[in-house]
């Protein structure tokens, strides 16, 4: 794991412009993913937020997972207030009680008056977490490579004699099981009732064989795009984010196939015992309201999970988001409870058959 960096943003510019008295002002530590993602909170949650509150807010990296979480909690040494979870990572810690209860009725309603229940995406809140953003796992690849017709699938991702040349691929079995199933024939929403069985797995990588002498594998997520880039691989699994800052900031020439994303979405958790939940409470409600999450898609191009938030946002900008419902038609809708139960065990199965 990388150093961990904590920012401190001072509030004393935002308190004395506002008059907000500095006696009241809270403080709280929020928890999250490094890079442009932080600063896309930085900009959209926590700036506004303190400009707002006269609160101050520290950010500290970390690279997932719930070991520090844990250990907080089982010490009574809690000294992470509000942290960026994986939905994967958000429902195992809610089972097993390292998260305060949030209330989806203590959140804001959108500006027609819908609740953030009815205003957000399924799933998207479950009692210990509250979702801010989502992610895809997407399939890309470079339009110069191809001067006839163009893949648009994921059956097309597998057909290396339709559509020849390297494919690059996450050296992980989430995503790549459900996307060979896709390839083989099983429809999106069977995809878990199929791998709910050992026949099922073995389906997925039996399809996976087909493929695997055609695989470059990638394990950060800024390899993706460079196995495009130097012509390594002519498709490619990538997330989303990465793709698209590639298009826009590198002008490179690679289209993203929306057909079997799979989302993964970003929730909001409150860790168990910690001293500001005041705070902690008063940010997941600023920061999970419309415009707050429109304004983070607007500095990065991953989906605010609340309708309204979408509506707040011109064409152009959320034609490139994974959430909107042109982009979800054939979206893979991620078991993220089969995963948290199953991933050990298929970790362990996909690193004996990357020997093989």
């Amino acid at each position: 794991m990388r150093a961990k960096r904590k920012i401190v943003l001072a509030a004393l510019l935002a308190a004395a412009g506002m008059g907000i008295s500095q006696v009241s002002a809270g403080e709280m530590t929020l928890v999250t993913w490094g890079g442009a993602y932080k600063a896309s909170q930085q900009e959209a949650f926590v700036k506004p937020f303190i400009a707002k509150t006269g609160h101050k807010v520290l950010i500290e990296d970390y690279s997932g997972g719930l070991a520090q979480i844990r250990a907080q909690v089982k010490t009574g040494k809690v000294t992470w207030d509000v942290v960026d979870l994986e939905l994967q990572d958000a429902l195992r810690a809610c089972d097993e009680g390292l998260l305060e209860r949030i209330d989806a009725k203590d959140l804001e309603p959108s500006s027609d008056g819908t609740t953030a229940a009815n205003d957000y995406m399924s799933g998207a809140i479950d009692g210990c977490t509250v979702g801010n953003n989502m992610w895809a796992n997407v399939v890309a690849y470079d339009s110069t490579k191809f001067s006839g017709a163009a893949p648009k699938t994921i059956a097309d991702f597998f057909d290396v004699k339709k559509f020849p040349g390297k494919r690059g691929m996450k050296k992980s079995p989430k995503a790549n099981l459900e996307w060979a199933l896709i390839a083989d024939g099983v429809p999106p929403g069977e995809i878990y009732k199929v791998l709910g069985t050992p026949a099922g797995i073995d389906r997925a990588f039996r399809k996976l064989d087909t493929i695997k002498p055609y695989v470059v594998w990638w394990e950060a997520g800024a390899q993706a795009p460079q196995l495009l880039a130097d012509g390594e691989v002519v498709m490619t699994s990538a997330y989303n984010g990465r793709i698209e800052d590639a298009i826009g900031r590198e002008k490179k020439p690679f289209v993203i196939i929306w057909d079997g994303q799979i989302p993964v979405f970003e929730t909001f958790g409150i860790v168990k015992g910690t001293k500001n939940l005041a705070t902690a409470r008063e940010f997941v409600r600023f920061a999970t309201t419309p415009r707050a999450l429109a304004d983070m898609a607007k500095q990065i191009p991953y989906g605010p999970l609340r309708k309204s938030a979408l509506a707040l946002m011109a064409p152009d900008v959320r034609s490139r988001l994974p959430s909107t419902p042109e982009n979800m038609k054939t979206a893979i809708p991620i078991n993220a409870v089969w995963w948290a139960d199953n991933l050990d065990d298929l970790n362990q199965r996909f690193s004996v058959w990357l020997t093989r």
